[in-house]
């Protein structure tokens, strides 16, 4: 990865985890209520930037980009999504990062950073 990538990458994986924390409290209040188009506009905003970083490796399905604002999502359906692409954020993570002293670093082609980020959820 680039340091630019692991900038965009931080930046859009917050978005995810926040959209995905207010979007599944909605779909336990009813989760087949659709999502209004205010809200869908900005979690299809961070689903580009989102693809943008996964690209076609990481991308948790090939045949899914955005939401359709014509066929309004349900809630649900929205946090399912939210939550695979969380997934993915964290594989793209695991395969990018190394420890070097107890502490874990982002790697910039290939090379320990000085980027610290946290221990991934799975170890490689």
């Amino acid at each position: 990865m680039k340091q630019e990538q692991v900038d965009l990458f931080e930046k859009v994986h917050t978005q995810l985890e926040g959209l995905h924390t207010e979007i599944s409290a909605l779909s336990k209040k009813s989760q087949n209520d659709a999502l209004n188009k205010f809200k869908l506009k900005f979690v299809n905003q961070i689903l580009v930037e989102a693809n943008i970083v996964l690209g076609d490796k990481y991308k948790p399905f090939t045949d899914f980009d955005v939401f359709s604002e014509d066929d309004l999502p349900t809630t649900s359906d929205v946090a399912m999504m939210l939550s695979q692409y969380i997934n993915c954020f964290e594989k793209l993570r695991t395969d990018n990062v190394t420890n070097y002293g107890g502490n874990w670093y982002w790697l910039i082609d290939g090379q320990k950073s000085d980027i610290r980020t946290f221990r991934p959820l799975k170890i490689k």
